[in-house]
């Protein structure tokens, strides 16, 4: 029965993080192939578009999610190779959380100035 324990929100967060950021990508790569089309072409159109607020807020999220993918990432990886790793995975998936915390607040000190100074 599904109860929701560390272990299986630490793989839904891991999921939708992955997806969020593989998708990501492939819009980032689909605009910057606009600029083959010159400087009269669709890219400074794509640029006005992405500095709407949606999308600011959007960015705060991508990276958001990179470090807890990455974060997660290793602690994935550290129960796979070692022996204890899952013995203490629930405890890894809140020091995982613990640094997303710790690593995104200076982020975000440094970034929400920024998107508001846009507006």
């Amino acid at each position: 029965m599904y109860r929701g324990r560390e272990g299986q929100w630490a793989f839904l967060l891991h999921r939708i993080s992955g997806v969020a950021l593989a998708l990501y990508l492939l819009l980032h790569v689909i605009d910057i192939s606009l600029v083959m089309y010159g400087p009269d072409g669709p890219f400074n159109a794509f640029l006005g578009f992405y500095h709407q607020w949606p999308f600011r807020i959007g960015l705060v999220a991508v990276m958001a999610g990179v470090v807890y993918h990455a974060f997660n990432g290793l602690r994935i990886i550290i129960m796979d190779f070692t022996g204890w790793g899952v013995k203490y995975q629930a405890v890894m998936w809140y020091g995982v959380l613990a640094l997303t915390a710790i690593v995104g607040v200076p982020v975000l000190v440094k970034v929400i100035p920024e998107i508001i100074g846009r507006a």
